[in-house]
């Protein structure tokens, strides 16, 4: 207590003006309008600069947990998108045209598989395909496959959840043919040169056939049923054979734009290779 009182006596002077200035101040703000004006302007513009400071501070500290608060939405919207797009594709899918005009006698006699090409090559001297369908889907080797404009290929081999095939646009796989509405038929292969064309071969000589033409499967094997749209008849090529020539065919199917296909199958191509093995 002494001590208290020994400072108050030691610094009396300094108090005593404290408590005058601020006394005088209090006065001077309180009547004098301008004053006022001034004072307060400037004590908002301090507390405006604190609050600021204070705002960036506590915005900066919260920015990791913002962070991680918009990586969730941006998750969830991702996820949203993906699942759209499963839909849309799907929707698409059931209202895919529908090529293959079979008469039922023909068309019971085969089932179809939807699926959708996830890697596919044009350009290579033999390309493949790739399908987002399985063994897991019913999916086996030597089946058809088809989009909506015409023929794709045959699958060659088969995973759980995936198969490839050997396209149109590789000269491994041959094609029996024929012209539409005719017995006429051939073999067509693609040389690799364009995408677009293939070559009908072993067509006899003393036919007459026309530019335009429709060229379909012929349903000499168990792999498509005949009557499948492959393509027409582009113009007539020389072949070395002289009884024989070859027929210039515009494919029916973009090989460069294919998306949802469907896989044919045959319920009595084991028992037609059985027999034929017989």
């Amino acid at each position: 207590m002494k001590n208290l009182i020994n400072f108050f006596i030691r610094h009396s002077s300094w108090i005593v003006f404290t408590f005058y200035a601020v006394v005088s101040c209090w006065l001077l703000f309180k009547n004098n309008p301008y004053q006022q004006y001034v004072f307060l302007t400037s004590a908002n513009k301090v507390s405006a600069t604190v609050y600021k400071g204070s705002s960036k501070v506590t915005s900066y500290f919260n920015l990791q947990s913002i962070n991680a608060d918009l990586q969730r939405r941006n998750a969830s919207l991702e996820m949203e998108v993906i699942n759209l797009k499963r839909q849309i594709r799907d929707y698409r899918t059931l209202l895919l045209p529908d090529s293959i005009n079979l008469p039922d006698s023909i068309a019971q006699n085969y089932e179809y598989h939807f699926a959708t090409v996830i890697n596919n090559s044009v350009a290579k001297p033999k390309n493949f395909i790739t399908l987002d369908k399985g063994r897991a889907d019913g999916i086996s080797p030597e089946m058809g496959v088809v989009d909506q404009n015409g023929v794709v290929g045959i699958v060659s081999t088969v995973n759980d959840h995936a198969s490839r095939v050997i396209s149109l646009l590789n000269p491994d796989m041959r094609l029996s043919c024929k012209v539409k509405n005719t017995d006429y038929f051939g073999s067509l292969v693609w040389h690799g040169v364009d995408p677009r064309y293939a070559t009908l071969e072993e067509m006899p000589k003393h036919v007459k056939f026309n530019k335009g033409d429709t060229i379909v499967t012929s349903g000499y094997s168990a792999v498509f049923p005949p009557g499948l749209l492959v393509g027409t008849i582009e113009d007539m090529q020389q072949a070395t054979d002289n009884n024989f020539f070859s027929l210039r065919i515009k494919l029916s199917t973009d090989f460069t734009r294919l998306s949802t296909v469907r896989v044919i199958k045959s319920k009595y191509a084991d028992e037609i290779k059985q027999l034929e093995q017989d």
